[in-house]
């Protein structure tokens, strides 16, 4: 992959051309991202409850299913037939929002619940493509 390096300050004029100084990577984005490539999936999230966590709508989100999951973690789960992405709170059974305008939602044994993975990334699109959306 080749990378261009873009180095601004606040109040430049003007700045050396970014191709003066392409460089080899020898990673890809595959490699950076994705730690368990055959357990991970890539989630599009909706909504704006994920926003106090950086997670906006249309971000592609990169969640692992073999990852440990552990209190306060992002996951990805099928709730009642739905997936959703919130906060973990295993404490208190509970699946939060990162915004105060959704309130928690507690998880009790007449509901179906599995966790699917942790989200480990978020991408955000800054153009959006009509293929995802």
């Amino acid at each position: 992959m080749k990378v261009a390096p873009i180095y601004i300050d606040a109040g430049i004029t003007g700045f050396e051309s970014p191709a003066a100084e392409y460089k080899e990577l020898g990673l890809s984005l595959d490699e950076l991202l994705i730690k368990h490539p055959t357990a991970t999936f890539i989630g599009l999230a909706n909504g704006d409850s994920m926003e106090g966590v950086g997670i906006f709508d249309g971000d592609l989100l990169i969640v692992d299913r073999a990852e440990a999951t552990k209190q306060g973690d992002v996951i990805v789960a099928n709730l009642n037939g739905g997936f959703v992405c919130k906060l973990i709170d295993k404490n208190n059974k509970q699946l939060v929002s990162a915004s105060r305008k959704h309130k928690p939602v507690s998880i009790s044994e007449v509901d179906t619940f599995q966790i699917e993975g942790v989200v480990t990334r978020s991408v955000r699109l800054h153009r959006k493509t009509k293929d995802l959306l």
